[in-house]
């Protein structure tokens, strides 16, 4: 896959995308045009969220499986829209709370947010699907902040 840089210390194509800022990954972008051959990771082994693409041929028969007990740790939420319908507008923000970049996001679109701040705007009518670790704790799960220039 070519990777292009198109602004600071964004590395883009045209079907997958990461932001990132000050060294630190805040979004990974799959634009619904993605498609390659067999299964393809797009996080690191340490995210506490593991995101990937996957084709198989009809007829592939994947082994019935059951996940065992493994305790993890996880120290920061990560979570991952799925976009159905409509457009939604992603701001990003730092670890200092200042506005970033933003990216527009439409159906099929999933992004993994994976650190730095976030924050949203409906463009059209929209549905999506989140995940995340759980369980939701509430206000003590996140901090709310007034955007900084």
């Amino acid at each position: 896959m070519t990777l292009l840089v198109a602004e600071q210390d964004t590395v883009i194509d045209k079907e997958l995308e990461t932001i990132v800022h000050e060294g630190v990954t805040l979004a990974l972008i799959v634009r619904d045009s993605f498609s390659r051959e067999g299964i393809n990771f797009f996080t690191p082994h340490e995210y506490s969220q593991q995101l990937a693409h996957m084709t198989h041929p009809a007829g592939k028969k994947i082994p019935a499986h059951v996940h065992n007990v493994v305790v993890r740790e996880v120290k920061l939420t990560q979570e991952v829209l799925f976009i159905k319908k409509g457009r939604v507008r992603v701001d990003f923000y730092g670890s200092n709370l200042h506005y970033v970049t933003s990216r527009t996001l439409g159906p099929g679109d999933v992004i993994l947010l994976s650190s730095g701040g976030h924050g949203f705007e409906i463009l059209e009518d929209a549905a999506f699907i989140e995940v995340k670790q759980g369980p939701y704790v509430g206000d003590q799960d996140k901090v709310r902040f007034e955007p900084r220039a």
